[in-house]
């Protein structure tokens, strides 16, 4: 599979779909929505039509955070905390789960921490081998230990899965100059490089994941997923959201 196919000509077989916690929260951001779980499964299952092999890879924050309990005031420690957000992301993927399936997808969640009773534990050749026989892996607890945001996972997983592009979904267009929510003139950017999104500061991964993808020669494809069949057109390489790839 190549790593950086040009954003013209590209056919994805194999993604890894990196959502927010957030995205099946309701406009408050927090809790799990039935409503917002399901308009995300049907837009998976349609691209799922098309044959590609799909992983995703799901955030805590519409539950908990560790950074919620980070700070010299917090009973919590840290590390504690980021261990909390990991079983977050476990509920998340769980929910996923059902949602998909009540759109007729098969799948299997993996956890990178053992929980027989809810998951897989996560094995690389297991998890591709689901992916080949076309069912839906939910990658869940990130990569098993603290102070490791699901991006970074996400780009992990994207290396070890031997993915082609890394899809991120968002609740806007791409990656802006500055927060489009706030501010109206922010100018979205069709492509950028990995350079220009760390000289930039541009909020789109943290730096580990970017760094790991830069080095690696893996791709990333930011897009609005709110919007009806942006998933597909993700997958089948319309043009769609914002490139980030080699210069």
């Amino acid at each position: 599979m190549s790593n950086d196919p040009e954003p013209s000509s590209l056919q994805y077989q194999r993604v890894i779909l990196k959502l927010s916690g957030e995205s099946l929260a309701d406009g408050g951001g927090r809790g799990i929505s039935g409503v917002e779980a399901g308009q995300i499964a049907a837009q998976i299952a349609d691209a799922h039509k098309s044959g590609c092999q799909i992983a995703i890879v799901i955030g805590g924050g519409n539950i908990l955070r560790g950074a919620q309990f980070s700070g010299s005031n917090s009973f919590v420690q840290e590390s504690t905390a980021h261990s909390m957000g990991m079983l977050a992301t476990v509920i998340n993927s769980l929910a996923m789960q059902d949602a998909l399936e009540n759109v007729g997808l098969q799948t299997r969640v993996m956890s990178a921490v053992p929980i027989e009773k809810f998951a897989e534990t996560f094995i690389r050749r297991r998890a591709i081998r689901h992916l080949e026989k076309n069912r839906v892996v939910i990658l869940a607890a990130g990569i098993g230990n603290p102070f490791v945001t699901t991006d970074t996972a996400a780009a992990q997983r994207a290396l070890e899965l031997d993915a082609d592009v890394i899809l991120k979904a968002t609740r806007v267009d791409g990656v802006y100059s500055d927060d489009p929510e706030k501010n109206p003139h922010a100018v979205l950017y069709e492509s950028l490089s990995y350079k220009d999104v760390i000289e930039k500061n541009l909020k789109v991964m943290d730096a580990t994941a970017i760094a790991l993808c830069h080095e690696h020669a893996k791709p990333i494809l930011v897009f609005n997923f709110k919007k009806d069949g942006n998933i597909v057109k993700a997958i089948s390489g319309d043009t769609v959201g914002t490139w980030i790839g080699k210069a």
